[in-house]
């Protein structure tokens, strides 16, 4: 007999399988040219996470901003990414890792934003209940890791390097667990208030080996936006794992070549 979360996964995977794109005229619209790219990181990091792309981007040229998410409050947070996008000088492409794609999602609307890129990234809808829309999906292992200091959250360890940081050499998930940044538990609790995937071209790269995010979730929020998607055979930290690939995307988002 089906359960009711199997029950769930099933329908939402086939709604999104058939219903047709929310805007995917604007989605696989051709972007701007954009010569501006800001990173933002997520839960379990900091800005050099994005430490691999940064290079490759700046040697094509373009000019790199890594926002320092300070993990506190959605608004908070939404608001460090505005005022780096504030300062950028023409149009930029908005690149969000993991919980940043709730960042992504809401500073997306900026007028300097000219195309969205989500890398295992949460994708919600306006007003949507990110928690309740994850929990139709079986949870991934990650979560059993997560540990709480009162409203302070960090991953363990031994979740960071298996879960998290799982395709990566060992030194290389124990350095990036080093510079893990704790975050508040209100954080968690934040909703978007716009989803500017429906009205700016957006990219989205799947991570197929996913503990951290469940990645038949991934699957079902880029098919709902109706993204541009690539499918990375990496752990959450395919920014990390496989770099290549993300630059690709992003350049191919900035309107150029790789």
């Amino acid at each position: 007999m089906i359960d009711r979360r199997s029950f769930s996964t099933a329908l939402l995977a086939f709604a999104a399988a058939s219903m047709p794109s929310i805007h995917g005229m604007t989605a696989n619209a051709t972007p701007s040219k954009a010569r501006n790219v800001v990173l933002v990181h997520g839960l379990f990091a900091d800005g050099s996470c994005w430490s691999e792309v940064i290079p490759r981007l700046q040697a094509v040229g373009l000019n790199v901003t890594s926002v320092q998410n300070p993990l506190t409050t959605l608004g908070e947070a939404v608001a460090s990414a505005e005022r780096v996008l504030a300062r950028q000088d023409g149009p930029t492409v908005l690149v969000g890792h993991s919980f940043s794609g709730m960042i992504v999602t809401e500073a997306g609307v900026h007028p300097n934003v000219s195309a969205l890129v989500y890398v295992a990234a949460r994708a919600p809808d306006a007003g949507e209940d990110y928690t309740a829309l994850a929990k139709t999906f079986p949870t991934p292992p990650a979560t059993a890791g997560i540990l709480f200091d009162g409203n302070e959250g960090r991953l363990s360890e031994e979740a960071f390097l298996r879960d998290f940081a799982g395709d990566l050499p060992e030194a290389k998930a124990k350095m990036l667990y080093a510079v893990q940044q704790p975050f508040q538990k209100a954080l968690l609790t934040g909703k978007t208030t716009h989803a500017a995937w429906r009205s700016k071209p957006s990219y989205y790269a799947v991570s197929t080996e996913d503990r951290t995010i469940n990645p038949d979730l991934e699957r079902f929020m880029a098919k709902r936006m109706g993204a541009k998607t690539i499918q990375v055979t990496a752990s959450h930290l395919s920014l990390i794992s496989h770099p290549d690939e993300i630059m690709r995307l992003i350049l191919e988002a900035a309107g150029q070549q790789a």
